[in-house]
């Protein structure tokens, strides 16, 4: 039997537009949106965050590793193509409904130690996806207010300026999800074939003039003693290129969104993950190079005309000022919307988990509230960070490097369970320098976990407050009776009697003396029939569960026996399905139990027991408003 929620009240017309597609269903939260789009068009929604970073990479790469940028950016492709790409292409595989390397992981730990695990990773992942929408919104403004063409009157208004594409970029998901993807198909097609134009067209003055060629390996060899030196040194400036590994974790939130049965849904997924790190890798090493011989490198550094904008400022040298600013639309338009990327990522990857721990309201199952929610978080760390690009740098590199060492650990791991020896070795290198290139970026820029613990002690917080005040909800989606349970059902006839017993010993004695206790407490007959109901509880951590009662017979007595992650909420989600098969309203009898209430409360918030009686009525009671069709409790 399945027990049907109560549906959200939605009267009201905001509010129905609000929770327009509320999923409760944990099952349906999995299969994501009805409507399903090919890989190609998914690619483009999370290619806006990825192929966004040609923005503003080529200048990062030539601050952090000057002449040897190209070498640098050639280690970051080797990092994405041989490290990045095979793991999510794993991830891909074990992880079909976008659940992504954090599900994978959470089998590892046990109970509550895996919900606290979860929760961290999903601070990184907020991390990582929120301050993708602030940082390529705060870096949209700085080419707009760098565009000779831009008013005056905006010089200086960064903030307000980050605000309304903030704003703007909500009211695109407020509209629809659909709508999204259409607007970042566009917006991704006409990005490329500029930056084609661009890098093309740099290439062609490069081999017009080789001698920028020349005096760059003159420059080399004069700088650095070796070739060896020179890889050396690359591989050590590497994890300051961070940000250009962005759109893996992505990739793999929104694979419900992709269209095919599973299988077709794994396939298309890699796919999709093959051909951006294909596109993009080569993007980054012919902008690299050209931005190197091209660019004087004084002009990379802050106040520099290419400071931020390196390819911007060969459109504009080469194809002029009009076409310059048609870059710099696009440019402004893609970073504007990379944020939608992070977007689709949050509104996909919250509601797989925190509404399943009980940590969320229900309305997190809709789109419109998430999107008003993070649009405000995004509003208040523009305002923090004064809509700097810089500052937001090593929160981002940060988020973006946790979650893929722990995709990295993940199919490790994985492969060797499986006993998987080659893919086990090849994983375990990749995490290694994954893990290496984490740790170089937190100590050269410690702020990133200074703002993704923020961020995790936000999540737990808010989380534990949620779970808290959800307890008492049925919590029990379907209840299903095994044969000897059911014999027991349709042998009773009248009314239905359940004595709760806490299973201890499970003797003779303690069957007939729980007996004998209600004959002499409720007055309960002799000649009355009844039945025992046991609930244990393997995982108090579980927030949602189905109940599988299986029936025995001990010592003479019919006992019904239930695994739940809660007590009081599994007995009463069994009377309440007895009472809709009888038709009759059953009766359930306990004893009061002794100790401190605060005590009781807390040992169900964490053990799922506690004062099971008054809790289980309370459960009935939000489950149940007609008292006329409500179960029955006895305390004595």
């Amino acid at each position: 039997m399945v027990l049907a929620k109560r549906p959200a009240e939605t009267e009201g017309t905001l509010r129905s537009w609000l929770l327009q597609g509320l999923q409760t269903d944990r099952k349906q939260i999995e299969h994501g949106p009805h409507v399903k789009h090919p890989w190609w068009r998914v690619m483009c929604l999370t290619g806006v965050d990825y192929f966004s970073t040609l923005g503003y990479q080529p200048g990062i790469a030539a601050l952090a590793a000057g002449l040897l940028s190209p070498l640098a950016t050639l280690s970051l492709v080797a990092l994405t193509l041989l490290g990045a790409l095979p793991v999510y292409r794993r991830v891909a595989e074990e992880s079909p409904h976008g659940q992504g390397s954090i599900a994978m992981l959470e089998k590892l730990a046990p109970q509550w130690w895996g919900k606290f695990f979860v929760l961290a990773l999903l601070g990184f992942a907020a991390t990582d996806f929120v301050i993708t929408m602030t940082l390529s919104a705060a870096d949209a403004t700085a080419h707009i207010l760098e565009n000779p063409f831009v008013p005056d009157f905006l010089a200086g208004q960064r903030v307000i300026v980050t605000l309304v594409l903030l704003a703007l970029l909500g009211g695109v998901f407020l509209m629809g999800f659909s709508e999204a993807i259409g607007l970042a198909v566009l917006l991704v097609f006409a990005y490329l074939a500029l930056n084609a134009v661009v890098i093309s067209t740099a290439l062609v003055h490069v081999l017009g003039a080789p001698q920028v060629v020349v005096d760059w390996e003159h420059a080399l060899s004069t700088d650095f003693s070796s070739p060896l030196a020179m890889v050396g040194l690359s591989l050590l400036v590497m994890p300051k290129l961070a940000l250009g590994l962005s759109g893996f974790e992505t990739g793999v939130a929104v694979m419900p969104v992709v269209k095919g049965d599973i299988p077709q849904r794994i396939k298309s997924t890699q796919r999709m993950l093959t051909v951006a790190a294909l596109i993009m890798s080569v993007f980054l090493i012919f902008s690299s190079f050209v931005t190197t011989v091209l660019i004087p490198h004084r002009e990379f550094e802050e106040g520099g005309k290419a400071a931020g904008r390196a390819l911007a400022y060969l459109a504009h040298q080469y194809l002029g000022d009009w076409f310059g600013t048609a870059y710099d639309v696009s440019t402004i338009a893609i970073l504007w919307f990379a944020g939608a990327s992070a977007m689709a990522g949050l509104i996909n990857l919250v509601p797989r988990y925190l509404p399943r721990y009980g940590m969320a309201p229900e309305w997190t199952g809709a789109v419109r509230p998430l999107v008003l929610v993070f649009s405000v978080i995004g509003f208040a760390i523009t305002i923090i960070f004064d809509a700097d690009v810089d500052a937001q740098g090593g929160a981002y590199a940060t988020g973006v490097l946790v979650l893929m060492l722990s995709a990295a650990v993940a199919v490790t791991l994985s492969a060797r369970a499986k006993g998987q020896r080659t893919a086990m070795v090849g994983f375990g290198l990749i995490t290694a320098v994954l893990a290496y290139t984490l740790v170089d970026n937190v100590i050269e820029r410690p702020d990133g976990v200074k703002i993704a613990s923020f961020f995790i002690a936000a999540i737990i917080v808010t989380s534990l407050i949620s779970r808290a005040t959800r307890s008492t909800e049925l919590r029990v989606t379907e209840v299903h009776l095994d044969g000897l349970a059911e014999k027991f059902l349709n042998e009773a006839s009248g009314d239905i009697h359940l004595i709760a017993n806490e299973p201890h010993q499970r003797d003779q004695n303690e069957y007939h003396d729980k007996l004998r206790e209600q004959w002499t407490n409720h007055r309960l007959r002799s000649a009355e029939p009844v039945m025992f109901v046991e609930v244990s509880v393997p995982d108090a951590s579980e927030f949602e569960t189905e109940l599988h009662v299986k029936g025995e017979e001990r010592y003479g007595h019919k006992i019904l026996t239930i695994d739940s992650s809660a007590v009081p909420n599994s007995l009463a989600a069994l009377l309440l399905h007895l009472r809709d098969r009888t038709g009759r309203a059953p009766h359930i009898y306990f004893h009061w139990t002794e100790g401190n209430p605060v005590v009781a409360m807390l040992r169900y918030l964490v053990f799922g027991g506690g004062d099971v009686p008054p809790l289980t009525r309370e459960v009935l009671r939000k489950a149940e408003p007609d008292l006329e069709r409500r179960p029955h409790v006895h305390v004595g």
